[in-house]
């Protein structure tokens, strides 16, 4: 892992440490998930956002009035709200995506799951992803809670990341290990 990544899981790791038990504490764990999910769409849905928690050209107060404002408009939990303006303060917004993963991770350990993620061609029927996650239960030993995304550029086949381990079985990988044995032969 390189350094700036290491460095940016470890403060998210702190924080979500930190928010995950003051939630516990509040018992507000399923208002947790629910600001993880709404700050995981805007993040996705907002290149502006994007621009906002990572761009350098922000002063602090700029970001901080502006990242608080949108918690306000969002409805989030104060703890989340505090989590994101002390963030703001302290130049960190750039780590929310790994903190928003960090406390996804928490709050499935907590439950007793262990989340997937699966990256397919197409959508997964809900029987498809029903069939997935009960193979993946069986395998981990723990319930599953599948996170599924699309990218046509796979062809066919899934990627799955369960916990540290990758099953890729997309054509495109397929393709490029096939490209890669003739390479090796002429």
């Amino acid at each position: 892992m390189s350094e700036p990544a290491s460095i940016s899981t470890g403060i998210a790791g702190r924080y979500a440490q930190a928010v995950f038990d003051l939630a516990r504490e509040e018992g507000m764990l399923p208002a947790l998930e629910a600001d993880i999910g709404a700050l995981e769409s805007a993040l996705a849905d907002s290149a502006d956002l994007r621009a906002l928690i990572s761009s350098p050209i922000y002063s602090r107060d700029e970001q901080g009035n502006a990242i608080l404002a949108i918690g306000d408009r969002m409805g989030l939990t104060p703890v989340m709200r505090n989590v994101l303006g002390l963030m703001a303060q302290k130049r960190r917004l750039f780590v929310l995506p790994n903190l928003l993963a960090a406390l996804r991770t928490r709050l499935a350990d907590a439950r007793g799951e262990v989340a997937a993620e699966v990256t397919s061609a197409q959508p997964l029927s809900p029987e498809q992803a029903q069939q997935l996650a009960d193979t993946l239960s069986a395998q981990a030993g723990k319930a599953v809670r599948l996170q599924t995304r699309v990218d046509p550029s796979l062809i066919g086949g899934l990627v799955v990341r369960l916990g540290s381990r990758m099953i890729d079985t997309s054509i495109r990988a397929k393709l490029g290990q096939l490209q890669n044995m003739m390479k090796e032969v002429g």
